[in-house]
């Protein structure tokens, strides 16, 4: 059984910064096989995502509304995935989560099968 665990979400003014991290158990991520991601949901809206990890390439790939503000990144010896967020918007509010792809395009909701329990991110103006 994958479990996931989401950490370091708080409160943040515009522009300010926070890295949240994804901690993985019950499975290990390193083949290229093996491809994470982050979504977020706010209230009254869809879970959108928002940046995806492949952990044998390397490889990543982000929304458009957060390319070059975000980073996703991985340790592969922690079992570990991470979201940089620089340059944080009030519109970036919402709780995010992490997951793991199964099937699909990385940039759907259903392609992803294990997910955490969220972090709360809230940016102020």
């Amino acid at each position: 059984q994958v479990q996931l665990v989401e950490s370091g979400g708080g409160n943040v003014q515009a522009g300010g910064s926070l890295r949240l991290s994804c901690a993985a158990s019950g499975r290990t991520f390193s083949t290229i096989k093996d491809t994470t991601g982050w979504f977020r949901q706010a209230p009254g809206k869809e879970r959108e995502f928002v940046a995806a990890i492949n952990w044998g390439r390397g490889s990543t790939y982000y929304a458009d509304s957060v390319k070059g503000r975000f980073t996703i990144s991985r340790d592969n010896a922690k079992n570990t995935m991470y979201l940089q967020m620089d340059s944080l918007k009030p519109e970036d509010a919402s709780v995010y989560y992490c997951a793991t792809h199964y099937s699909g395009s990385y940039y759907i909701y259903g392609a992803y099968d294990y997910w955490g329990q969220g972090t709360q991110v809230t940016v102020s103006s």
